[in-house]
């Protein structure tokens, strides 16, 4: 009997993804374990397969779409099932009809764009002030009419588009067989932004008399008309001297997905501090050595990654983590490398730590620094871990504190190596490399003590590298 397929809970606390492609069509029978629809979270595109053998009767959801975790995607019905009548099937599972890859059926069906005037349903993103077009204006210089049919798209061209609420239909693909890349989204964002300013100095005024904190066409006006015509300030009163350049830019569902795990973070979660200073200048010069034979380059960060390894297999209590059901003790060491997109931050997971050389550590970031930043990251790279280290070096910051990456018990921020003075175990003065580190800890998990006796053995290992790699 034929059955829907529903859009899966990715991640915990996930309330909806986007469907990004599906590499099955309609009619197409698939075997268990066969990829059978690729979604996208805020932080990775998973592939969705197959549990058991069937067949694909309709897609209910075009590529590109939201769709709330548990809303049906797709109907399915056993191998070899035939199914006379799918508007009945989708009736009796309680859907209305549903027209192949178009929008979602239910109750709330998602809205025609048809360029009809009126007021139309608010998308699932504000568009940007300065950045779309109102449903009136023209698409970008050389985009196409609306396309009919099936648009193909690289993932992240589609959450480029969706981030800066140009609609997709009105886009030109430069890729293979018309496919959308990001360099076409990147250009309609330009041509969009160039006709937003070409139009601004053409927009109606405010309205002197309106308060701070009104909207100048009154309370009753409803919230998906009160638009203004140009961007104003967060009180909603006409922006200072340089307000021209300001802009309201709904937020990406990475940047949500940030905001509510470090408030549930900071708030929820006990934090402390502990500071290091190590003298990094023999770690350095091994950086030197092993970079003259290693297959791929060695950063700094690597060697500190690789060290906090080391750190937590001296001092096993400190590679742990905190749940409610009691202490979660990990086998091995499992790191979180904190990575930066133009999206946000993103923490993919390094597996057995303890176990890989540095060669393979730094291959592996590299890795996942290339993929995060096209957003190709799999969601079981981003799980897991039992501690994170977040680098801000490069950027020249010398010290900071980082937040707690639940139910992470620790998570170091690293800072940059300066030349410093420095009084040496003989009480001299001397210069030398100086490398300042700060460990967030959650104090429910680990005690100051226990703490200081991790921190003590990270810099001693700092300080004498060939421990790194013995």
């Amino acid at each position: 009997m034929a059955d829907l397929l529903r859009m899966p809970e990715i991640a915990a606390n996930t309330e909806e993804a986007v469907l990004a492609g599906w590499p099955v069509a309609e009619g197409d029978e698939f075997a268990a374990g066969d990829v059978i629809a690729t979604i996208e979270t805020a932080k990775a595109v998973v592939d969705v397969e197959a549990p058991t053998p069937g067949a694909v009767v309709r897609l209910l959801v075009p590529e590109g779409t939201d769709v709330a975790v548990g809303d049906p995607i797709a109907l399915i019905a056993a191998p070899g099932e035939t199914v006379d009548d799918v508007d009945a099937a989708l009736a009796r599972l309680g859907l209305g009809t549903a027209t192949g890859t178009g929008p979602t059926p239910g109750p709330t069906p998602a809205p025609t764009t048809t360029g009809a005037p009126g007021p139309a349903p608010a998308p699932p993103r504000s568009a940007p002030a300065g950045v779309a077009a109102a449903p009136a204006t023209p698409p970008p210089a050389g985009a196409p009419a609306t396309a009919v049919g099936r648009i193909f798209a690289s993932p992240l061209a589609r959450k480029l588009a969706r981030e800066a609420g140009i609609p997709f239909d009105t886009l030109r693909g430069s890729g293979p067989q018309g496919r959308v890349v990001r360099a076409d989204v990147e250009a309609a964002i330009a041509a969009a932004r160039a006709a937003a300013a070409a139009v601004a100095p053409t927009a109606a005024p405010t309205p002197p008399a309106a308060p701070a904190g009104h909207s100048p066409a009154g309370a009753a006006q409803p919230a998906a008309e009160a638009v203004p015509a140009a961007p104003t300030g967060p009180q909603g009163a006409a922006g200072t001297p340089d307000g021209d350049d300001d802009a309201l830019v709904p937020h990406s569902r990475l940047r949500r997905a940030i905001a509510r795990r470090l408030t549930e973070s900071k708030s929820t979660v006990p934090h402390f501090y502990l500071r290091g200073r190590a003298r990094v200048d023999a770690l350095l010069a091994l950086r030197t050595e092993l970079n003259a034979a290693a297959p791929v380059k060695i950063s700094v960060n690597d060697l500190v990654v690789k060290a906090v390894g080391q750190a937590h297999l001296a001092v096993p209590q400190v590679n742990v983590g905190w749940t409610d059901a009691g202490m979660w003790v990990f086998g091995g060491v499992d790191l979180g490398v904190a990575v930066a997109t133009e999206g946000g931050l993103v923490t993919p997971v390094l597996r057995g730590v303890d176990r890989m050389s540095v060669s393979a550590v730094a291959a592996a970031t590299r890795d996942f620094a290339d993929r995060a930043r096209r957003g190709a990251l799999r969601q079981h790279e981003l799980e897991g871990g039992s501690a994170t280290v977040t680098n801000l070096g490069m950027y020249g910051a010398e010290e900071f504190s980082a937040i707690l990456n639940p139910p992470q018990a620790t998570i170091l921020a690293v800072g940059a190596a300066r030349r410093e003075p420095v009084v040496t175990d003989a009480g001299e003065l001397a210069v030398a490399t100086v490398l300042r580190v700060t460990l967030s800890v959650d104090h429910r998990a680990v005690d100051g003590a226990l703490a200081a006796q991790w921190m003590r053995e990270f810099v001693a290992i700092l300080e004498q590298p060939l421990r790194i790699v013995c």
